[in-house]
């Protein structure tokens, strides 16, 4: 009797086993007919190569796979890497800074490539409050191994937003921000200097103009502006600042009005070696905004932040090298993954290597804490997708010439969590079309699943 009730057991796990297969079968081929219908023959597509994964944590099984293991260029999807950086690493809070005091009563600070130090868009300042009351400070930077900007990025483009460089002590966001105010040209720090132009009838004294129609532009190497005629009336603008120790002081110094001292060592000098963490943000308020509006600097800064807190020094290819080595070996295709932007055209990754970063992410810090970090439909850069129903989905865009990139979580109308990664690379028409029509692939797979 007891035989027969094993025989019994073993042969229901194996139908059970074969019903799930089938089943499996049944939503890969209906799947895959969606798939080529809407995505591989769709004629912005098709120009180019695409790779697409679905997965379905709650049975641990893929429901497509189409080139899932192959490698393609993942532009901002990358920062789905970084955020588990990010979120592994920095605690429930950003580490502001470090600081300590000499014999003499100044003030050592310790930077710790927090992107948050007076950036308009949070008020709350803890450093600055800590470091306004002191008359001389040391600033050091012993802890910056990196360059201003990552491997691949295209340097030509350094005066656009999106390429702000990285420093170890971003202040103001590394960025001016210029306005005009009635017929006066404003600007953010305002330790920076504007060349005077008479055919604009602009004068470097009162920064007043005269005429509109201008353009702003900076020198590659130095931070020297200046005004040029333009077709079109001057907008608000932001352009990057070129970084160094010396600039960052200067600007540090005229906002404390206080002497600022830029060091590479701390030797020499008297002070207590267990310095004091500031912390400045919640970790999520950063992340956020890095994922909502895919924040190039925001994210370059974290993986930055990762690394000082981990390794005690700041350095992309260190931290990143460490990570696919300890808390990502499990990998499924080990991605070539230099930057924490996505910026750069060498980063390469495979749509399962996203299914995985997605499912550890949501394993170790939950899936209510990731619908905050993530955008929903008509928020961020999903502002004009997926806008019925919106909180079916939670996904993060990567875009570029020729590349678009999501990834993310999604509940079916059934109410089965799915993971997911669509990359498309290399196609010749805009992005536009090709969002569409992943969009309405992926308001298939909800209704139908």
């Amino acid at each position: 009797m007891k035989k027969q009730f094993y025989v019994f057991k073993k042969l229901l796990i194996i139908n059970c086993a074969l019903l799930i297969c089938i089943c499996s079968c049944s939503v890969s081929h209906r799947i895959a007919k969606s798939t080529d219908k809407i995505l591989i023959k769709d004629s912005a597509i098709s120009s180019g190569h695409i790779g697409i994964s679905i997965y379905e944590p709650s049975t641990n099984s893929y429901w497509y796979n189409y080139n899932a293991d192959k490698y393609f260029v993942p532009a901002s999807n990358t920062k789905l890497f970084t955020c588990y950086a990010g979120m592994k690493y920095l605690g429930d809070s950003l580490v502001g800074g470090r600081i300590s005091i000499d014999e003499k009563n100044n003030l050592l600070i310790f930077p710790s490539a927090d992107p948050t130090f007076l950036n308009s868009e949070f008020s709350y300042q803890p450093l600055y409050e800590i470091i306004k009351h002191f008359k001389e400070i040391y600033l050091y930077d012993d802890k910056w191994k990196e360059k201003r900007w990552g491997k691949g990025w295209s340097w030509d483009d350094y005066t656009a937003s999106y390429m702000t460089e990285r420093s170890m002590f971003p202040i103001y966001g590394n960025v001016v921000h210029f306005y005009l105010s009635g017929d006066t040209l404003k600007f953010i720090p305002k330790e920076i200097s504007i060349g005077a132009s008479t055919t604009l009838g602009y004068s470097a004294l009162s920064n007043t103009i005269t005429s509109k129609n201008f353009s702003i532009s900076r020198r590659l190497d130095n931070n020297n502006f200046s005004l040029s005629s333009s077709n079109n009336q001057f907008s608000n603008s932001v352009i990057p600042l070129r970084t160094d120790l010396g600039l960052i002081s200067d600007i540090l110094e005229d906002t404390l009005n206080s002497e600022v001292i830029p060091s590479e060592i701390a030797e020499g000098r008297n002070f207590n070696p267990k310095k004091t963490i500031i912390h400045s943000q919640s970790t999520d308020s950063l992340l956020k905004p890095m994922m909502h509006n895919s924040d190039d600097f925001f994210a370059e800064q974290t993986l930055l932040m990762a690394s000082n807190e981990h390794l005690d020094y700041m350095n992309d290819e260190d931290i990143i090298d460490t990570l696919l080595k300890t808390d990502l070996k499990d990998v499924p295709q080990k991605p070539k993954w230099v930057d924490g932007s996505g910026l750069s055209r060498y980063n390469l990754f495979t749509p399962q290597s996203f299914v995985y970063i997605l499912n550890k992410l949501k394993n170790e810090f939950g899936l209510k804490r990731l619908e905050v970090i993530l955008p929903t439909g008509g928020e961020g850069t999903l502002k004009n997708y997926y806008q019925k129903d919106s909180t079916y989905i939670y996904a993060k865009t990567g875009s570029m010439n020729n590349i678009f990139c999501l990834s993310g979580y999604l509940v079916t109308q059934k109410n089965k969590l799915l993971i997911f990664s669509i990359l498309a690379n290399n196609f010749q028409s805009d992005t536009s079309p090709v969002r569409r029509a992943i969009e309405k692939f992926l308001e298939i797979v909800r209704e139908k699943y």
